[in-house]
């Protein structure tokens, strides 16, 4: 399935003019990167799209550790895609999406979103990418997690006065910084560029 490239949402780095349709991604069209934009248009580890079903059919390219299956597949922030190297889906200060390689293979960014109550007291963790894991550990919505490719918790990070922050979304995504304070659902952070502003939880991922 295509959609028209005036469509695409403006975080995805292609250009505004060439061929009519572009791929659509399989969920959340604003917020995700369909695998073949990321192998082809981003990685340029491929020319055409036939060649990254190649790679696929090859099985050569994981996501979160786990096969690609489609070129549809969506990666979202901090989502890790493997393709010979090990790379993270980011957010530039100019608002687009960046693959950035990085140095641990088995580790990914997840920020809790909500909780759910399941019976006989278990608790699922929802994040902002969609999954989901459960988890009896004390874990407050806003706060982030690092999971391994078997989903299991490896650390988890608070969101808390001296945290450091990544924006997500609004006017500073993809700047970094430390909160100051924490009030009700509102983060007082201090910006990489030393502006200080007052954001919604929402927008910020602890790391």
């Amino acid at each position: 399935m295509h959609q028209t490239r005036q469509e695409t949402t403006t975080k995805l780095p292609l250009p505004r003019k060439g061929t009519k349709y572009v791929v659509r991604a399989f969920s959340h069209l604003r917020e995700s990167v369909p695998v073949l934009i990321a192998i082809r248009d981003m990685l340029h580890l491929a020319k055409t799209a036939n060649e990254v079903k190649s790679m696929i059919k090859q099985k050569l390219l994981k996501l979160n550790g786990k096969v690609v299956e489609d070129p549809r597949e969506s990666i979202r922030l901090f989502n890790v895609l493997e393709a010979g190297k090990t790379y993270g889906l980011t957010l530039l200060s100019t608002g687009k999406f960046s693959l950035e390689e990085q140095k641990e293979k088995n580790k990914r960014l997840c920020k809790v979103v909500n909780k759910k109550l399941l019976g006989k007291g278990k608790i699922q963790l929802n994040f902002h990418d969609g999954t989901n894991i459960i988890s009896n550990e004390k874990i407050d919505v806003g706060d982030s997690v690092y999971l391994d490719f078997e989903s299991k918790i490896k650390s988890c990070v608070s969101l808390g006065k001296g945290a450091d922050i990544f924006v997500m979304s609004g006017k500073y995504s993809g700047l970094t910084g430390k909160v100051e304070s924490v009030k009700n659902e509102k983060v007082k952070i201090k910006l990489e560029n030393k502006v200080e502003t007052e954001l919604d939880k929402s927008q910020v991922a602890a790391r």
